[in-house]
């Protein structure tokens, strides 16, 4: 699954393909939280807390090969499910 497969399954509608609690920590000294670079491509994951006490992991290509693209991307899907 890519960043784009999750912003666009639902028609780009702003309700999320998953559901369940975003559990993030974040840190202002660390910028690209959330994110690490597989042979050049940034992917983000993060972890959903599901309604039935289960978690999620979720680990999806953003796509680029750029770090400030990649936060951006990474930005927005975090807000995205931070709205659940």
């Amino acid at each position: 699954m890519t960043y784009l497969d999750l912003l666009e399954e639902h028609g780009g509608t702003s309700a999320p393909v998953l559901t369940g609690t975003l559990a993030v920590r974040t840190t202002d000294e660390n910028p690209d939280h959330h994110l690490w670079n597989n042979r050049g491509t940034w992917w983000c994951h993060f972890t959903l807390h599901r309604p039935d006490y289960t978690a999620e992991r979720v680990r999806v290509s953003l796509r680029t090969r750029e770090v400030e693209e990649a936060r951006l991307r990474r930005d927005e899907l975090l807000r995205r499910f931070a709205t659940n």
